[in-house]
């Protein structure tokens, strides 16, 4: 504990000196990044096959190339961004100019999590450098040989007392948030992000919380049901389901649900091929904890489609489970994993009410060519974002901020979100010397009156 402590001040000391507050420095920070994961850009993939089973197609556009974007947008614009910002100045401020400056809070805590643990880790990362703070970056223990890559990446080419990452399991996160932060930045459950938040309480620090949920996938009966057959697999398989905002279960109008779920095998077979786990090129679970968490889920409702698993390999195929009720374990929590539950309705009105019942999800995704039906979804239930007719793109923009709302998290991030989360804004008014209004002061004859005809 006393070592985090100490580098915790020398960051702080670091921090004072005021290099990181050049926008050239940061800029020449983002660079170095840059140039650090292209000429490690293989030892990442071998990490993430190995702690994941993740193909090289899925590490690079998943991890890798979202990561890489992410820094190209952000040195492209950080200049305009960094600068202090003139606002307009209400009547009662004549004489005076208003201004915004961003500024960094300090050191930041950027804890990550394994599911995508490069890229939740460094997109972090690019915020809090663009925004001029410190870091350190605390990532999973359930990736070792990703955070081990990280790790020598990051400490071998940064000086310590800037950017900083340090490994460990539960106990090192622990002693990490007895410490005071300027900021902390938390991706991961919402069980451990109500901890964080509790932590960071202590010294009223500012938090992010990057969360989860159930996020449901609606299919109205005038969707294109093969094209949303074929994203709905894509965004709810791809690494294995292990995604925040993967779909966690469908909502399928009644009328539309056994073509739909008819096409939706054929695009599964299509995407994965048969037998996945036997070509051994599917995502694995993250861990035996988590497996068998997930084949506990197979015994509701009915198998539609998939459900084979192995152990040895910590491999699940994807799988579709129908004839599911909310009263199932598998609606309980958020699945993170392969398995999709299907459920059917017939009144969009009655279902919005039973998603509103619920708590907000990170994510919603509605499949129809209705503009009505898109409005009414979008008018009237809250969550993080999301996508018509698509899923899990929306994470790929940089000019979409990205975070939940509620229990599915606090804060939003990428591209100018990242630099504002890691910013805060100092608002200055600068008041003129040329004059002096009179009435602002008790003194001045009929004051009170003459501020009421400026205030109505």
């Amino acid at each position: 504990m006393e070592k985090y402590n100490t580098l915790i001040q020398m960051q702080r000391a670091f921090f004072t000196q005021g290099k990181t507050k050049s926008v050239s420095f940061r800029i020449e920070m983002l660079n170095q990044l840059r140039k650090l994961i292209k000429t490690n850009e293989k030892p990442l993939m071998d990490a993430l096959k190995q702690d994941l089973n993740k193909s090289e197609f899925d590490s690079f556009i998943s991890e890798i190339g979202i990561v890489l974007e992410e820094i190209r947008f952000t040195i492209k614009n950080l200049r305009k961004w960094a600068n202090p910002r003139r606002v307009k100045t209400s009547l009662t401020g004549l004489g005076s100019k208003s201004y915004i400056y961003p500024e960094p809070y300090g050191v930041a805590l950027i804890i990550a999590p394994w599911n995508y643990p490069f890229q939740l880790s460094i997109a972090p990362l690019i915020g809090a450098i663009a925004a001029g703070n410190c870091a350190i970056i605390k990532p999973s223990e359930l990736t070792p040989r990703t955070s081990r890559i990280l790790s020598e990446m990051i400490n071998g080419n940064f000086p310590n007392d800037y950017i900083s990452v340090v490994e460990g399991g539960v106990e090192t996160s622990t002693a990490l948030l007895k410490e005071k932060f300027d900021y902390i930045f938390f991706t991961g459950s919402v069980a451990v992000g109500k901890i964080i938040m509790e932590a960071a309480s202590r010294h009223l620090t500012p938090v992010t919380l990057e969360l989860g949920g159930k996020s449901p996938c609606i299919v109205h009966e005038d969707a294109n049901l093969k094209l949303a057959a074929k994203r709905i697999a894509w965004g709810k398989y791809i690494n294995a389901g292990q995604t925040c905002v993967a779909p966690d279960y469908l909502y399928v109008h009644k009328r539309v649900k056994d073509e739909f779920l008819r096409l939706f095998k054929e695009s599964i077979l299509d995407l994965y091929g048969m037998n996945p786990i036997q070509k051994g090129d599917f995502t694995r679970i993250v861990s035996e904890r988590h497996f068998q968490r997930l084949t506990s889920f197979l015994k509701d409702g009915a198998i539609y489609y998939g459900g084979e698993h192995d152990l040895k390999k910590l491999m699940i195929e994807p799988t579709v489970l129908i004839d599911v009720s909310w009263d199932d374990e598998v609606m309980q929590d958020e699945i993170f994993g392969p398995i999709l539950p299907v459920l059917e309705f017939d009144d969009l009105s009655s279902m919005v009410n039973k998603l509103n019942s619920r708590a907000k999800p990170l994510a919603l995704y509605t499949f129809s060519n209705s503009q009505d039906v898109q409005s009414y979804i979008l008018n009237n239930v809250s969550f993080g974002g999301g996508c018509i007719n698509d899923t899990v793109f929306h994470l790929s923009s940089p000019y979409l901020p990205f975070g939940g709302v509620g229990e599915s998290g606090i804060g939003a991030y990428h591209g100018k979100g990242s630099f504002d989360v890691f910013s805060h804004e100092k608002s200055i008014l600068k008041q003129t010397t040329l004059f002096d209004l009179p009435f602002r002061y008790p003194n001045t004859k009929n004051a009170l009156k003459k501020i009421k005809m400026f205030i109505k």
